[in-house]
């Protein structure tokens, strides 16, 4: 089986066979070590109110599977008491549209029995949420078929939970926190997100299951992309606590063996992963030792930036390919050298490097297009690589001297190319392993998150995050995920908003531009007003607004909801903006 096809047969468990749940084999995710140990919560779980019918006992039931303290506790209060001692639901959920039906079965399905019911739940997946607490984008139809029964003091109460929780949206969100877990870059100390959900409540335990999800290392997706600097026997002395003078306390084991360097980044990855959940300082101990010396407690204005390499600077605006030829976004000129002055190249796109002393471009030659790499502002040395379409290339930063790195194009649709620069200047092409992408499309854009640990694609007209996983003989685009599957169509550039959110364009009038986390869990349209559709190119960068190109001309916004104003350089209906990266 192709390795994109088993990603689908993963989740083809959530489609309805037979009448059967179609929820993951799997369920709730389990906190990881540090939840709550030694501090049991006994809440005073509310009794569903008196009299409901077996429909709403099923819908408030859903709702209820939210709630996952005190061993899902509120939800078992809709089962009956058989029900309610044996249930014990999976490690994976299944997250549902807030909009869905509950209704009497019919057909075969109904009972004769006046004091059952057998209710169906239908309602639309948004994805799933893994065990290790990250969110999977897929949607699909979800069918659930519960035996209601009438107890003896005349409340219907459930009589066979599904094997997995299945909860709304909202419910979702209200009762799980996302936090951000940051792992290095696998060359550099670049930090780079991953995104992971944890039970929200109860509160003093919040901060642990975060520790944990670092012990546990990054999500199965991230796996081979990115470096966890703990180590695999790491763990904590006890739980994560706060300290009568305030401190959160992290007591680690495991790390005394580690230099000094390395108990400074491990220190970054906790404090930077903690700052969503806690004000706190953070007392970082090994061993009941600082892990730091001299550096007991922690908050993040400590740190150094662990993004530098990952953020274009301030004095880097941004160029804009018009009528082939590279101009400035700051003031509108045309860049000096041949790909701004016209004299030597017939731009088709550009890209600049992050340090901006780089500059790569595709360019009309002889009815093809071909690579073009060097030095910003002198000629390019060209690259041997040409077909009949390139993509626009991006760059992958590397902590070398020169900030070179890689450049990367997609050549006629399907062959992923990087190119490597060599020690005599030249650059030379290698293929990149994207056959798990190529199953859902041709690929038509691809862009390299300026940490270089993912790269988001556009394929078949489909939005994509993949993980760059490397290895001392191969680069592969690894365990892609479609974000938004069946509602974000059409998709004809994106872009790298933050290390964890993306922005595109689409054809889709209703929400020609879209924000987008990489996980795919929520959709976020701006506002179009004062756009000309459609919009064809995108482009963002940390700190920096997002710049799209209509038939009109180019327009900017700082985030969903602003009106589109005119850049202060329009350039044209042809223009294609571009910040570094």
């Amino acid at each position: 089986m192709k390795p994109l096809a088993r990603l689908f047969a993963l989740f083809a468990c959530l489609v309805l066979a037979a009448g059967c749940a179609n929820v993951p084999e799997e369920s709730q995710p389990v906190a990881v070590p540090q939840q709550e140990l030694g501090q049991p919560v006994n809440p005073d779980v509310p009794q569903p109110a008196k009299d409901l019918d077996a429909l709403t006992v099923v819908r408030d039931f859903v709702r209820a599977s939210a709630q996952p303290i005190s061993n899902n506790a509120a939800a078992r209060m809709y089962l009956d008491e058989a029900a309610g001692k044996t249930w014990t639901p999976g490690k994976v959920i299944t997250i549902i549209d807030d909009v869905f039906a509950t209704v009497p079965a019919a057909g075969v399905d109904t009972t004769a029995n006046p004091n059952e019911v057998n209710v169906v739940l239908r309602g639309t997946g948004l994805g799933t949420l893994r065990e290790d607490g990250a969110f999977i984008s897929l949607r699909t139809p979800v069918e659930l078929k519960l035996l209601v029964r009438r107890q003896s003091d005349g409340q219907w109460r459930i009589t066979n939970p599904p094997p997995n929780l299945v909860m709304p949206y909202s419910d979702f969100t209200a009762n799980y926190v996302r936090v951000q877990a940051f792992f290095f870059a696998q060359d550099s100390n670049t930090v780079v997100p991953d995104l992971r959900y944890v039970a929200g409540k109860p509160q003093t335990g919040l901060a642990g299951r975060v520790v944990g999800l670092l012990l546990a290392g990054p999500s199965t997706s991230l796996v081979g992309a990115v470096r966890n600097l703990l180590p695999e026997d790491a763990n904590t002395e006890g739980n994560v606590t706060t300290a009568p003078d305030g401190a959160l306390v992290v007591p680690l084991t495991g790390v005394a063996d580690q230099t000094a360097d390395v108990r400074r980044l491990i220190a970054a990855q906790i404090v930077l992963s903690l700052q969503s959940v806690t004000t706190n300082r953070v007392r970082l101990l090994s061993d009941g030792a600082p892990l730091v010396d001299g550096h007991e407690d922690w908050v993040p204005s400590d740190l150094p930036s662990y993004t530098a390499l990952a953020s274009p600077s301030a004095d880097q605006p941004g160029l804009v390919t018009v009528n082939g030829r590279v101009r400035s976004l700051g003031d509108g000129s045309l860049i000096s050298g041949p790909a701004g002055q016209g004299s030597g190249y017939q731009v088709a796109s550009a890209a600049q490097s992050i340090d901006g002393r780089q500059l790569a471009i595709v360019e009309y030659a002889d009815g093809r297009q071909r690579l073009r790499v060097g030095q910003f502002g002198k000629d390019a040395a060209a690259v041997d690589l040409a077909g009949a379409t390139m993509t626009r290339p991006t760059w992958r930063p590397t902590a070398t001297a020169d900030g070179s790195g890689e450049v990367w194009t997609v050549v006629d649709g399907q062959t992923v190319v990087r190119a490597l620069r060599t020690p005599d200047g030249s650059w030379v092409p290698q293929v990149v392993n994207a056959d798990e992408i190529l199953q859902v499309g041709p690929i038509s854009v691809l862009r390299l998150s300026r940490d270089g640990a993912r790269a988001a694609v556009v394929a078949g007209g489909q939005l994509l995050v993949a993980s760059v996983v490397r290895t001392q003989d191969s680069v592969t685009l690894r365990a892609p995920r479609i974000l938004q599957g069946g509602t974000l169509g059409g998709v004809v550039d994106v872009d790298w908003l933050s290390q964890d959110t993306l922005v595109a364009a689409t054809t889709m009038p209703s929400q020609p531009v879209v924000k987008i986390p990489i996980d795919g869990l929520r959709l976020d349209p701006f506002n179009i007003s004062n756009l000309t559709l459609p919009v064809h190119a995108i482009t963002a960068a940390p700190g920096r607004s997002i710049v799209v190109a209509d038939d009109g001309g180019l327009w900017t916004a700082s985030d969903v909801g602003e009106v589109w104003r005119p850049h202060p350089h329009s350039f044209g209906g042809n223009a294609s903006p571009f910040y570094p990266g």
